[in-house]
């Protein structure tokens, strides 16, 4: 085994070991929305689920130069976004919404999304997904990085109302992970589709 000191290598060297050795990672497409009502989308590979009692998730959004993204930034404002899940179906779009906009900008202006209104919160969601979770923001935590150049936005979000694909959801509250079709990221620009699956039992 290589073993390695991670305060010895440089934060992109980090990076490159954590995403090709944390894999597949679940990919959140995020909807937010900033106070003047400009629909920010944009995907994020940094999450999961926190808990279920009450159901909560997260969704690590990276700085850059310590400055928040659109998304950090206006779920603090409105204290609300949306999760969608990336599937083969939209994972085009997903992959879209990752440029680089500026904050005046909408991604789904720009790039034709169709959106879908939310019940709960005030924030949009996307019309093209088939597991919406609309979020009201439980905490936001700023990790890493130094004090004056923070790292990382961590957005805890309490799930509020799910949507689902009737297609995909059946009478016991299971979801088709084969009917969703779900996508998740590898490293660089690599992606992933559900493979082969197994079933082991839990010890009692």
């Amino acid at each position: 085994m290589i073993a390695i000191d991670p305060s010895s290598r440089s934060e992109r060297d980090n990076y490159k070991f954590m995403t090709g050795s944390i894999i597949p990672r679940p990919i959140a497409w995020v909807t937010t929305m900033s106070p003047a009502g400009i629909v920010n989308a944009a995907p994020f590979s940094y999450f999961n689920i926190v808990t279920s009692n009450p159901p909560m998730i997260s969704v690590s959004v990276q700085r850059k130069n310590g400055a928040m993204k659109d998304t950090a930034r206006n779920a603090e404002a409105l204290g609300e976004f949306v999760v969608q899940i990336a599937d083969e179906h939209n994972v085009e779009s997903v992959n879209r919404t990752a440029a680089n906009l500026g904050p005046e900008e909408s991604e789904a202006d720009t790039f034709g999304l169709a959106l879908a209104q939310s019940e709960v919160v005030r924030v949009p969601g996307l019309a093209d997904a088939a597991v919406r979770m609309e979020c009201s923001v439980e905490r936001i935590l700023t990790l890493g990085g130094t004090a004056d150049t923070p790292a990382c936005d961590l957005l805890i979000g309490r799930i509020v109302r799910f949507h689902i694909d009737e297609r995909i959801y059946d009478e016991r509250g299971h979801v088709d992970a084969e009917g969703l079709r779900p996508v998740s990221r590898l490293a660089g620009n690599n992606y992933a589709k559900l493979g082969g699956t197994f079933e082991l039992d839990r010890p009692s």
